[in-house]
């Protein structure tokens, strides 16, 4: 029976998963995920037109990564599009190209790289806007909701943006 007992214990103590021999104290592990075919449709629905400056930055981290190595993508194979329908919409109203300059500026230039812009119809109508009154890079739709379930469907990914207004600096709250 002993004999028994000692099989047993080296039996079970050979299963159970032992600890480290050493503690890993080196933090955190990177991970290269495997990012595959960009397909994506940012939502811009905000309540002051100056928070389409903090959007376009997710515009640009959602990018970035993806044309940097490993990954290589060229940005004008990535299919991005970006649907205008809250009070951002006035920033892409060619009459007020002087006081949101350097959001169309930045938006041109995404244009040029592929994104689509495209701004709900009926935001535009609430607002007295007209397709003429418009920057050249965007594309009038009939429905912002409609479009982003369309796109959806199509099997695009949602990003909707949340701008939030920070109430305390980094280095503040390191």
């Amino acid at each position: 029976m002993p004999l028994l007992r000692i099989l047993s214990a080296l039996v079970l103590l050979l299963w159970l998963p032992g600890a480290p021999a050493e503690t890993d104290t080196a933090g955190a592990r990177f991970e290269q995920t495997p990012y595959g075919e960009a397909r994506v449709i940012f939502d811009f629905y905000f309540d002051e037109p100056a928070k389409i400056n903090s959007a376009l930055y997710w515009l640009r981290s959602y990018m970035n990564p993806l044309t940097e190595e490993p990954y290589g993508q060229a940005p004008e194979f990535m299919d991005i599009k970006v649907i205008i329908h809250g009070t951002e919409i006035v920033t892409v109203a060619a009459h007020n190209e002087k006081k949101y300059q350097d959001a169309v500026d930045r938006m041109r230039y995404y244009a040029q790289l592929g994104v689509e812009f495209r701004v709900c119809g009926l935001a535009a109508e609430d607002y007295g806007y007209r397709l003429e009154d418009f920057q050249d890079f965007i594309v009038v739709t009939p429905s912002a909701i409609t479009e982003l379930a369309h796109w959806q469907q199509q099997g695009y990914a949602l990003i909707t943006p949340q701008v939030l207004e920070r109430r305390h600096s980094i280095e503040s709250i390191r």
